[in-house]
């Protein structure tokens, strides 16, 4: 059985983040990795007492927190070195209990690279704001027209290989992560696939979505980025 490790990048999430590693299941992931994104809160603690070892990132955004995660697993032994990587939110939006269908289709060879669609799965009202809805569809139709890219999320539920992932030379440091990530695996050509996903409305307030400011950073760097790698 492949090695599995988890990455949730996570700021001031101690409300939700024990949820979100207990509901991983287990025996399936060797590894869960908590990326303290400079919280001000009890999520580094609350997340060690759940059972994940904890690295502490004081450089705000999701990308630096990614990174953080993927330095500490890259440097890892052989024998210990994961062979797939799962990225998950902390705010117990994304059901991890979904995790064996994500990473089905890469443990089946039929892709290097797994988005879980919140588009194809069961949404529940409210879980995603309007402006999250708009701009998953601008994003993906601009991946379709400029890279022949057929996704129908940016969903931060996502598996992917640990070799895949170290050759797409991740960059971005912020809003453009799971986006550079699409972009670069369309313009590769990696193998790449969807699987439908549930999603709920996440505990607490999205510090992106949830705020105006938030708002358009993230679709201001989003659509950046997708014109950056054409």
């Amino acid at each position: 059985m492949p090695l599995i490790n988890v990455i949730i990048p996570a700021y001031n999430e101690e409300k939700s983040i024990a949820k979100v590693i207990k509901a991983i299941p287990p025996g399936l992931v060797a590894e869960v990795i908590v990326v303290n994104n400079n919280s001000t809160d009890a999520t580094a603690s609350v997340a060690a007492e759940a059972g994940a070892t904890v690295l502490h990132e004081p450089n705000a955004g999701y990308g630096n927190a990614c990174l953080k995660a993927i330095d500490y697993v890259a440097a890892k032994s052989a024998a210990t070195q994961p062979d797939i990587i799962v990225f998950l939110d902390g705010d117990f939006s994304d059901f991890p209990e979904e995790m064996p269908k994500l990473v089905q289709p890469i443990l089946q060879k039929d892709a290097d690279l797994v988005i879980g669609s919140r588009a194809l799965g069961q949404r529940e009202y409210g879980a995603m704001m309007p402006q999250q809805i708009f701009g998953n569809w601008l994003a993906t139709t601009l991946l379709k027209w400029m890279y022949k890219a057929r996704f129908t999320d940016l969903g931060p539920f996502r598996a992917i290989k640990l070799q895949t992932l170290l050759d797409l030379d991740m960059r971005d440091r912020t809003y453009g992560w799971t986006v550079e990530m699409q972009a670069k695996a369309a313009r590769k050509r990696i193998k790449y696939a969807e699987v439908p996903v549930s999603y709920r409305r996440r505990i607490g307030t999205s510090k992106v979505s949830g705020t105006v400011k938030g708002t358009l950073m993230a679709g201001y760097k989003i659509i950046f980025t997708i014109f950056k790698y054409v």
